[in-house]
């Protein structure tokens, strides 16, 4: 089969072939028919998340190389080990790629996303982008019917870790629009969840005015450019006066430091980018206007089940959607992370 690989940090992803996974004891093999370019694989490719301050988080001692990168995975069930069970040959999924040890508190109440020793997809062990993945147990796949599986392959991850993000907020949702921080692929999946679980929508905050139209014709309330110097202004009118919800899908030190400032008494900030930097933040605030900040990283399994539950009933959320071969892996990871991407990239074997 045909894989990409990163076989060193900062290095073009290499071509490679390999011999066709065989499925032993609980697995099972997919036939990748999506496999969704997402920004964290830069991050991956790049072999650091930015702390700020010059401090840098390396992959280095945390990630084995050669790895076939890809964790957003959709497929056809090919072949199964002899004690696969719950799950027939032909079966149209998606690959949760967040597994963990199955042994530690976390994965003791079903959040293996959070594991402390994680076996990742596409991040810890072979992904998506190749012909075939091999996923160590049913338990890991969620059936999709007749939906468009290059089209679903984003719900892994983008559509998951908004998914998550948007629960946090609660009963905020139906009381007053969000702030959205940021209209990439994450930005625009969010805004299409957010009308699908009831909310009263969404006032966008973005550089790029491609990405404002493309919000705007995802679903967006309105548009604010942050760079604007009546920015926190425009943001407020366009809530209605009061900015009680700010969902940030960058996470730089800007951004972060904005939402804190923007938001008011009893204001929840949920932080799910990874750009990178530190935040400044006026500790007096926190407590002053009874803040509360939150991160929220992916989403459970078990939270991945409901999404694709919501979609399947109301549909995916109108995301652009550009389709490449496997072949053009490489020039894909290039583009999103240069900023050119809208939407988001899938790859289809």
């Amino acid at each position: 089969m045909r894989c990409y690989q990163l076989t060193g940090f900062g290095q073009a992803l290499a071509a490679g072939e390999q011999p066709r996974p065989e499925p032993t004891g609980t697995e099972v093999l997919l036939k990748v028919r999506g496999a969704g370019v997402c920004h964290s694989d830069v991050h991956l490719w790049e072999g650091h998340y930015d702390l700020g301050g010059e401090r840098k988080l390396s992959f280095a001692d945390r990630l084995k190389l050669p790895l076939t990168l890809g964790h957003e995975s959709a497929g056809e069930v090919v072949a199964l080990g002899p004690e696969a069970k719950g799950i027939a040959i032909g079966a149209s999924c998606l690959a949760c790629s967040w597994i963990g040890c199955l042994e530690c508190a976390a994965c003791s109440v079903g959040d293996e996303h959070l594991c402390a020793a994680p076996r990742f997809l596409g991040v810890n062990r072979d992904g998506g982008y190749a012909d075939y993945v091999l996923v160590p147990h049913p338990r890991y796949l969620v059936e999709i019917g007749d939906l468009d599986p290059v089209a679903a392959a984003p719900l892994v991850c983008s559509g998951l870790t908004t998914y998550s993000a948007l629960k946090k907020f609660g009963p905020l949702l139906q009381r007053q629009p969000l702030a959205i921080i940021g209209a990439g692929g994450l930005g625009l999946i969010a805004i299409g969840l957010l009308k699908q679980l009831g909310g009263k929508g969404a006032v966008v905050l973005e550089l790029d005015p491609r990405k404002r139209e493309a919000a705007m014709t995802a679903g967006a309330l309105a548009t604010v450019d942050p760079r604007a110097p009546d920015a926190a202004a425009q943001l407020r009118k366009t809530l209605g006066g009061s900015v009680l919800g700010v969902l940030d899908l960058v996470g730089s030190g800007e951004t972060a430091t904005l939402a804190v400032e923007t938001l008011d008494k009893g204001g929840r900030l949920v932080i799910v980018g990874l750009f990178g930097g530190a935040m400044t933040l006026a500790v007096p605030l926190v407590p002053m206007k009874a803040l509360t900040i939150q991160g929220s990283y992916i989403g459970s399994p078990a939270e991945l089940r409901e999404l694709v539950a919501l979609v399947r009933e109301h549909g995916l959320p109108a995301t652009p959607l550009d389709r490449r071969p496997l072949t053009a892996a490489p020039a894909a990871l290039d583009d999103l992370r240069r900023g050119q991407v809208l939407g988001r990239v899938v790859l289809a074997p």
